[in-house]
């Protein structure tokens, strides 16, 4: 009988098999639990910020629209990634589609790229506030909102589509478990006969290209914002300064900081377990969308104040 062919793949192969934690099996069984919590925890907590941001009139500003677009973000990623971790652990479904597989592995690029547009943009906003803040309301106003989200919108989703192409081009000869929780691109790419030395670099460019430049000018912007803060004479000024952009700050440290251990661990795969670099991919889409509302929620009154109301109308 001859096996189902797929026009993406002119193989007998029609779908990938995504085989977590090869070398560490139980830790399906223990990360479970903390992950579906913290899956919960990202779609409650970016849910309530969403509409407490919409309901409260006066979180009607430039910066909070743009923390909206963050939690929006968040959301995508996390219902991309994690149901499908979750259905494995738990239901053993292991089985991915080629159109599926290819979908998500752009989802993923293309919404992390667009999350960290989104804080290098949060970061001009800071650096406008506390550097200029005489000609904040005339710089950062609705419209420049728009035109923000226009530019990462359109930046990340154009930049990021050859990742996917790339490997949707690729003949799969046979082999088709891959050695991850998602359909990383390169963890499926390496699955081919052909030669992958053209999507490795790719992604290896705006991977750097993109996450690297943005990093530059949030770091850029935080740099000024700290010289400005530290010109400051007036009693608590500086305290006040910095707390307008410590939630922010905050938030940037957890998106940068699993992203580079993951990296680290990723290029240092001969001293570690390769499960560490698949533990810290799937760690990176659920802990930041988890914390980034929260770290918010409890850092900003005004949100604060804003969902204390949403609680006391819905009891």
């Amino acid at each position: 009988m001859t096996a189902h062919k797929n026009d993406t793949n002119p193989t007998g192969v029609s779908d990938f098999l995504l085989n977590c934690f090869v070398r560490s099996p139980s830790w399906q069984l223990w990360l479970s639990l903390p992950l579906s919590l913290l899956f919960l925890l990202a779609m409650g907590a970016n849910a309530i910020l969403l509409i407490t941001i919409q309901m409260e009139a006066s979180l009607h500003e430039p910066m909070y629209y743009l923390l909206s677009l963050l939690s929006m973000l968040d959301i995508i990623l996390c219902l991309t990634v994690i149901p499908n971790v979750l259905a494995i652990f738990w239901f053993d479904l292991r089985a991915i589609g080629f159109p599926a597989c290819f979908l998500q592995m752009y989802i993923m690029n293309s919404f992390l790229a667009m999350e960290s547009c989104t804080f290098m943009i949060m970061a001009f906003d800071r650096y406008i506030a506390i550097c200029h803040p005489l000609r904040y309301p005339s710089i950062i106003t609705d419209q420049f909102v728009v035109k923000a989200a226009t530019f990462i919108l359109v930046r990340n989703v154009l930049i990021t589509l050859p990742i996917p192409i790339l490997s949707a081009r690729l003949h799969y000869c046979g082999r088709n478990v891959i050695e991850n929780c998602i359909c990383a691109n390169m963890s499926v790419s390496r699955l081919s006969c052909n030669d992958v030395n053209v999507n490795r670099l790719y992604q290896f460019a705006i991977g750097w290209t993109l996450l690297g430049s943005d990093l530059f000018l949030i770091f850029l912007s935080y740099t000024l914002i700290l010289r400005a803060v530290l010109r400051l004479k007036a009693e608590g000024a500086v305290a006040k300064a910095l707390s307008t952009c410590g939630s922010h700050f905050i938030l940037i440290l957890f998106f940068s900081t699993i992203l580079l251990v993951f990296i680290l661990t990723h290029v240092a795969k001969r001293k570690v377990s390769s499960d560490v670099p698949i533990l810290l991919n799937v760690l990176h889409h659920v802990i930041p969308a988890a914390l980034n509302p929260i770290v918010y929620g409890v850092r900003t009154q005004e949100i604060k104040q804003g969902i204390k109301k949403l609680l006391k109308k819905g009891w």
